[in-house]
């Protein structure tokens, strides 16, 4: 009996809609190329011929560092199709950290685009157990026609790779099934025929199965672009006609300290999902005063775990601060130190759900750490309501003690956004690890608003306990983040802001 194919990522995120409706436009890229869901899926095919012509078969793992998004989305697909392990390497790594992760990786193969010619010549011979080196300008020929279907439901799918702030980034291990369950997010968020998802070059990686595939599985038309900093933003929203976003709040500082967003038309957007750093009133009541027709909508997971949680916080719905309840089919719980479910009472973040992630390749001991039986756990801190509201409150190796009481860096953050003049802000404990810190608050200043770090104190010491006040404040051009390739800043890094600033 012939096995259903729609156990198969790329099938059933691409085919299907192939079949459904095969004259509605899934993708557009960089404003000059647009494809049918019919025309994208023969593009996919022809890639997954063209690697079953280099003999990527079943099961090989194929190391993949692309930068052009549209090569992202159909390489990806085509590997998935054809049942091959896509290593998702992040194009922004150091040299030695993308040698020393395909070493570990198990590749055998190892695809690139033209933007990276250089680094392939520079770890080629250091790789020997790679044999097979693609440039995906050689994936061109190949049938329209499917190809045979591999790789179903518990068949590793990919290695999406965690940040690595701390050793080499590891290997988180989904599947087809876990990242189908992870694509099903925009079903719980409102969303019509002509809706319009943007997005920048932020798709490899974990970013494609949280994009892409959530895109293409509701019908959605994806928008791809090279850049989406705030300035092509304010190009391509109101060109495409963008309607729905997903972000982290950082973005937003930048794009609205610049008087640049005044005079766009931005009444496209529908809901903005944001998520990766905490969202703060001040954050919210700039977006809601500059959109006010965008529903705003928190979400929580991790590389692990994406998208388990999400709420909508303009409408009252969640409270502010919050991620959300649990998505559906997914759960979540917090424990206390013994291991035990608690309510309204901080403990650990627990995550369960078909999203969930196998493991870490290669780490059996890091991986029993943290998978739990159903549960993943990854060392954040939170509480849960006795209606499953979660609320985050942060890494733990991020909290600062002052005076003998912990804090998160949030509620600082928080206090020091809602003054006037401030675009950001980012607290941390010095010295890192002490057992009685002082507080390091770093400010960057909207433009045209100049800031004094003594008049800061004075207006947080009325709004903050003793233990919050920060001992130092330094007035910044812009604070650390991480670089996602997205042309906007990423997730702030603390770390950097007390080996910058402290």
């Amino acid at each position: 009996m012939a096995r259903s194919p729609y156990g198969n990522y790329g099938h059933a995120i691409l085919t299907a809609g192939a079949l459904r409706t095969p004259d509605r436009v899934a993708l557009t890229y960089c404003g000059e190329q647009s494809f049918t869901y019919d025309e994208l899926n023969r593009n996919v095919n022809r890639r997954a011929h063209a690697l079953l012509a280099k003999g990527i078969t079943p099961g090989r793992r194929v190391a993949a560092l692309l930068n052009e998004t549209l090569r992202v989305a159909e390489v990806y697909l085509a590997q998935a199709k054809i049942g091959a392990v896509t290593a998702a390497l992040n194009p922004y790594w150091p040299v030695e950290t993308l040698r020393d992760v395909v070493a570990a990786s198990g590749c055998t193969a190892f695809m690139y685009d033209a933007t990276v010619e250089g680094v392939v010549e520079q770890i080629k011979d250091s790789l020997p157990a790679v044999t097979t080196w693609i440039d995906v300008r050689d994936l061109e020929g190949g049938s329209e026609e499917e190809p045979p279907i591999s790789g179903r439901y518990d068949d590793p799918l990919a290695l999406y790779y965690t940040s690595g702030t701390t050793g080499l980034p590891k290997a988180v291990v989904h599947t087809h099934a876990s990242s189908m369950a992870t694509a099903q997010i925009w079903l719980d968020v409102p969303r019509g025929p002509d809706s319009v998802f943007g997005t920048g070059a932020i798709i490899w990686g974990i970013g494609f199965p949280a994009i892409v595939g959530p895109a293409l599985y509701a019908g959605m038309r994806l928008v791809l672009e090279q850049d989406w900093g705030p300035a092509n933003f304010l190009r391509v929203v109101p060109r495409e006609r963008v309607t729905h976003l997903s972000q982290i709040p950082s973005f937003y500082s930048a794009l609205l300290a610049s008087p640049d967003h005044e005079d766009v038309d931005l009444s496209s957007i529908q809901v903005i999902m944001l998520g990766g750093e905490p969202l703060t009133r001040t954050m919210l009541d700039r977006i809601k005063a500059r959109l006010p027709q965008a529903g705003v909508y928190s979400y929580y997971g991790q590389t692990e775990a994406p998208y388990t949680c999400m709420g909508r916080v303009d409408d009252g719905s969640t409270p502010l601060g919050s991620s959300g309840r649990a998505r559906t089919g997914n759960a979540v719980r917090i424990t206390d130190p013994n291991g035990d479910r608690v309510i309204d009472e901080v403990g650990e973040i627990n995550l369960a759900g078909p999203h969930r992630m196998t493991g870490y390749d290669g780490l059996p001991e890091r991986t029993a750490e943290v998978l739990r039986g159903e549960w993943y756990v990854g060392g954040d801190l939170g509480t849960l309501s006795a209606d499953g509201v979660l609320r985050v409150l942060g890494r733990r190796e991020d909290a600062i003690l002052k005076g003998g009481v912990w804090t998160q860096p949030a509620m600082i953050e928080e206090a020091a956004s809602a003054l006037d003049g401030v675009a950001e802000a980012g607290a941390v404990g010095v010295p890192e690890g002490a057992s009685e810190q002082r507080i390091l608050l770093a400010v960057v200043p909207r433009a045209g608003h100049p800031l004094e770090a003594s008049k800061l104190a004075l207006a947080l010491a009325d709004a903050l306990p003793e233990h919050q006040r920060p001992d130092h404040i330094v007035v910044a051009d812009q604070l650390p983040h991480s670089q996602d390739a997205s042309g906007g800043p990423g997730k702030l890094l603390r770390g950097k802001i007390r080996e910058l600033l402290g």
